[in-house]
């Protein structure tokens, strides 16, 4: 299974979603992306550019609160500005992992794609 992580301001646009999440895709090398899911934070998942993004691609959306995101461990450095915007230090990066769940492992760490943040794990 493939999850791709995202973490973004608040009213995302699906284009800019698209952008950020298919450069990481094709950066990761990830294909056959059926049974792909969209993990984030649970404000972002109950957004329309979001829920769009996620509904055109026919992939499963998964919202985590901040305290769920908190509690996961990442290799990534933390985000203080994402601490303090959320309550939690990583979004795309925990998120994936936590959707991916037992034994996951990041095949892209967080990259910054014209204001949104992609993580890709594989379960």
């Amino acid at each position: 299974m493939i999850v791709v992580g995202v973490g973004a301001r608040a009213g995302v646009s699906t284009d800019a979603l698209a952008a950020a999440v298919m450069a990481a895709l094709d950066e990761a090398g990830v294909e056959g992306l059926d049974g792909t899911v969209l993990a984030t934070l649970d404000r972002r998942a109950a957004e329309p550019g979001v829920q769009e993004f996620a509904r055109e691609r026919r992939w499963r959306l998964a919202g985590f609160t901040g305290a769920e995101l908190a509690g996961q461990p990442v290799p990534g450095a933390p985000s203080a500005v994402a601490a303090a915007a959320v309550g939690t230090p990583s979004v795309a990066e925990a998120a994936a992992l936590l959707a991916a769940g037992a034994g996951a492992e990041l095949v892209l760490p967080k990259r910054v794609h014209g204001g949104v943040t992609v993580a890709i794990a594989r379960g």
